[in-house]
């Protein structure tokens, strides 16, 4: 028997790592394998991790989550050899890759079967990134990729404005499975185990040439609040998200666009955000600027 493979992509930001935690929190007794390409990508919750080690995570209930750098196909294998084995892989795809084109990857694995792709879309956003003549050639492209669509962020739009986004949503992948879900809630009944649509597959290569990135280290506290507002407010970032040292302690930052979060954060964390923008418009010097430590 094959071991299922599900792709889990979407624009930064849409909500994959909330949806790949509560997953993992409502697993139903299924072994899970979460595959990243880099653990920094993903933050699992940390009440979840029993044991870390580099590159590997072990979560409750004989689920893990293993770090893949650039050997894809060698983490499968091992995941399918596995013993005892997993009933299901969750790969998480770069907020920028081309679902069809790990799913072909996935293909050529022996005793691994490709099952549908997931493809996030934020309510809030994706019309807005959709339109971006910077950002647009990707996010088309990968919900045009999606055999299910998984509408995020539901509760931070209207009812009205939901619905027209579900209405847009299908004239861009009319084939493909809509749901929506807050906050990452939704079964896992509902997004493993699915037949993938006839004809999806795609050997496009990701979409990274497009983005540019620089990772901010402030070299002491900063007013975490302060910082996001002006990652948000700058058209250069269309994603951010990384801890810095407050005088309170550690707060974790998210950026979506013109949203921000800030959050307290436990733990030991490494120093440092990631800021992600479309290259023809991004300044990393500019971004750097932003940071303003007390003194």
């Amino acid at each position: 028997m094959k071991l299922p493979v599900t792709v889990i992509s979407g624009y930064l930001g849409a909500g994959k790592t909330t949806l790949i935690n509560h997953l993992l929190r409502n697993a139903n007794g299924m072994r899970l394998a979460v595959l990243v390409n880099e653990f920094g990508a993903l933050s699992i919750d940390e009440d979840l991790i029993e044991a870390e080690e580099e590159g590997l995570m072990s979560i409750t209930g004989g689920c893990v989550c293993c770090a893949f750098g650039g050997d894809m196909i060698g983490v499968l294998e091992d995941m399918r050899d596995s013993k005892p084995g997993f009933d299901h892989v969750l790969l998480e795809a770069s907020g920028v890759a081309l679902p069809g084109s790990i799913m072909t990857t996935v293909g050529l694995v022996d005793g691994v079967r490709p099952d549908a792709s997931l493809v996030l879309a934020d309510a809030d956003q994706v019309e807005r990134n959709a339109a971006d003549k910077y950002l647009s050639d990707t996010v088309l492209r990968q919900l045009e990729q999606a055999d299910i669509l998984l509408i995020t962020k539901t509760d931070l739009v209207s009812a009205e404005k939901l619905s027209q986004v579900e209405d847009w949503l299908k004239t861009q992948a009319p084939h493909a499975r809509t749901l929506r879900a807050e906050r990452g809630a939704v079964p896992l009944e509902a997004v493993v185990g699915t037949t993938p649509l006839a004809g999806r597959r795609s050997s496009e290569p990701m979409a990274k040439s497009a983005f540019a990135s620089t990772v901010l280290y402030p070299d002491g506290p900063v007013h975490a609040e302060n910082l996001a507002r002006a990652l948000a407010d700058t058209d250069a970032i269309t994603r951010a998200k990384g801890y810095v040292k407050t005088d309170e302690g550690l707060a974790l930052i998210h950026v979506v666009g013109q949203r921000y979060e800030v959050e307290a954060a436990d733990g030991l964390h490494d120093i440092g955000v990631v800021c992600i923008g479309a290259k023809a418009v991004f300044d990393a010097e500019f971004v750097q600027s932003l940071v303003q430590t007390k003194p």
